[in-house]
């Protein structure tokens, strides 16, 4: 079987932060569920957007709508932990843009890898319903630069 690989940008990420983990999140076999890691991501792109003042329905003028997303697990997170995530970009084209996603959390004094995940991210027209071109300003955060 051929495994989910991501490949990460040299550098410092464009956003890491913090989130603890919920008894919610941890499933029948008493570990974050793949389900929480999805959601995990989600709410680590939305602080991320938010660091900015942006939303998902408005990022430096543009909406945002997801596309796909490949998660690879690497360990286990339990209750309690709490995870770091740091996020970076990537593939940024005229309408779209790659999220990239590395999980981990510190227990015992080492640092354990939790998932590695890339969201494909679309800019999105809502009203019109059609993919959108990516404003600058979008651009440039995306790119470290604003």
């Amino acid at each position: 079987m051929g495994r989910v690989k991501l490949k990460f940008p040299a550098g410092d990420p464009l956003f890491t932060t913090t989130i603890p983990i919920r008894i919610g999140d941890i499933n029948y076999g008493n570990h974050v569920g793949n389900d929480a890691v999805l959601s995990i991501i989600h709410e680590a792109r939305m602080l991320m957007l938010r660091s900015k003042g942006y939303t998902e329905m408005n990022a430096g003028g543009n909406s945002l709508i997801m596309a796909d997303v490949m998660i690879a697990y690497k360990g286990e997170g339990f209750y309690g932990d709490i995870f770091t995530i740091k996020v970076y970009a990537e593939e940024i084209t005229e309408r779209t843009f790659d999220l990239l996603y590395h999980i981990s959390t510190v227990g015992n004094g080492a640092s354990t890898d939790i998932a590695q995940a890339k969201t494909g991210m679309v800019c999105f027209d809502y009203e019109n319903r059609k993919v959108a071109l990516m404003k600058d300003e979008l651009k440039q955060f995306l790119s470290g630069q604003g």
